[in-house]
């Protein structure tokens, strides 16, 4: 029986290799989890925050690195006035303000030196009378790498001011770390 159950395990395992098919994890799945956070935050009957980063959080969806910067940047006395969080506003949105996220897109790249990018798009000031940036796109860049066999986000990237490229939250928090 013991012999079966082998032979049948490396003809699964050679028919996926076969069929193209992958059997590795979906490295969106902790960016969906992030962004349907956020999409809950900025639902008009929205009751709780979420934190994002809160501990259970950066320990299962964000690299050690990612986590271990962002401890340091909410060390630092000036990162807020609750001391736990180092920003101010909401980086995925980019602002303080903002309306439920629309036309919301979660696109995959390709891998590249062991990070994919994850792209998402949606639209964050649609109920904004007036705003000149209504129907603007918001862009947020994830990278997502492989740590202990699942993928996890290892920086965020987000828009800068216009005619500046976009940011690393990684740098922006290590900036916070060092009261820059």
């Amino acid at each position: 029986m013991k012999k079966i159950a082998v032979l049948f395990a490396g003809l699964i395992a050679a028919s996926s290799v076969l069929t193209g098919v992958s059997l590795a994890a979906d490295v969106t799945a902790p960016v969906k989890e992030i962004i349907d956070d956020t999409k809950k935050n900025w639902a008009s009957d929205v009751s709780d925050w979420i934190d994002i980063f809160e501990e259970s959080r950066l320990a299962r969806l964000y690299s050690k690195d990612f986590g271990d910067k962002y401890k340091d940047a909410a060390k630092n006395p000036a990162a807020d006035e609750d001391g736990i969080s180092p920003f101010d506003y909401d980086v995925i949105v980019n602002g303080q303000d903002a309306c439920p996220l629309q036309d919301l897109s979660i696109e995959s790249g390709q891998p590249t030196n062991g990070t994919t990018e994850v792209t998402v798009k949606f639209k964050a000031a649609t109920c904004m009378e007036g705003a000149p940036n209504r129907d603007a796109f918001t862009t947020v860049r994830f990278e997502v790498i492989e740590e202990a066999g699942k993928p996890v986000i290892d920086d965020i990237m987000i828009q800068g001011e216009e005619g500046q490229g976009p940011i690393s939250l990684k740098e922006a928090m290590v900036q916070i770390a060092n009261g820059e």
